[in-house]
């Protein structure tokens, strides 16, 4: 596979057999079934591999390999798409607040995007994990905006952005940013530093989430979780090395690397969720 991108190969991945047009229910649809479809996992790290950023390399592991990835990976696909397709798309990067207290700055370790629309922008971001956005954000403080999950907003801090996620009955941070543009290039150190420092969680844990229309699945470790929409909320750990591969391959419908050093780090990450929290 070349450089250049392969649009159908990328349609036929996520499951998107309608029209596209740089309209807005294009936007939506694409957004839902990427998420749906193109798990966010952190095995390469994991694995002491870096991703690769370029469009081929994209192309080849999220969409001909049958992988996923983290934030980079997601929504620079997803530009490639956007910008085939014909829409206008400013790739912006954020400081990460999940977890964290409201006031924490954290460096620029998240991307996401911004389309220009004939009635104005919205924001998308395909690639946060368990609380990845499965709809369109109108670029409006201050509102909630419904999503085929749950509720979103955008509140004014400073003079940035911050995006909350509305879990249960708490409007919970994900992270703030601005709407200064962002390049390819402007990721790769990002990517370099969380895919080898070893005090990266990409590289001492694992994280795999795969929203689907009922649910959201997310495994941390050999923790695994199903969110059903409306309430209610599975949990179990997962025993071994053979049942976590399992699940990867049949819940989250992901192809998986080859060799010995796989069966070492999902060894490592059922260890980690052995030990008492």
């Amino acid at each position: 596979m070349t450089d250049s991108f392969d649009l159908d190969a990328y349609l036929h991945r996520i499951g998107h057999d309608g029209p596209v047009a740089p309209d807005l229910a294009t936007l939506q649809a694409l957004v839902f079934r990427h998420a749906c479809a193109i798990p966010f996992e952190n095995l390469d790290p994991l694995l002491g591999r870096a991703p690769l950023l370029d469009p081929g390399s994209l192309q080849r592991k999220l969409v001909a390999g049958g992988r996923g990835g983290y934030c980079f990976e997601q929504n620079l696909l997803l530009r490639l798409t956007l910008l085939a397709i014909g829409f206008r798309v400013t790739a912006h990067t954020a400081r990460v607040l999940w977890g964290q207290p409201e006031d924490h700055i954290s460096a620029r370790s998240h991307m996401l995007l911004r389309v220009d629309l004939d009635d104005g922008p919205r924001i998308v971001d395909v690639g946060f994990g368990g609380q990845t956005l499965t709809g369109v954000l109108r670029l409006e403080p201050g509102i909630e905006q419904p999503t085929p999950h749950e509720p979103f907003r955008l509140l004014p801090v400073g003079g940035d952005l911050k995006l909350q996620a509305k879990t249960g009955d708490q409007w919970r941070s994900m992270y703030r940013f601005d709407l200064q543009e962002q390049w390819p290039v402007d990721y790769e150190a990002s990517n370099w530093y969380l895919a080898t420092h070893p005090g990266s969680h990409f590289v001492t844990g694992l994280t795999v989430a795969r929203p689907q229309p009922d649910a959201r699945h997310a495994l941390g470790n050999a923790d695994y979780a199903v969110h059903r929409l409306g309430g209610g909320t599975e949990r179990r750990t997962l025993a071994d090395v053979g049942e976590m591969k399992a699940l990867l391959v049949e819940v989250f419908g992901l192809a998986l690397p080859e060799g010995p050093e796989l069966d070492q780090a999902l060894a490592r990450a059922v260890a980690a969720s052995a030990k008492p929290h």
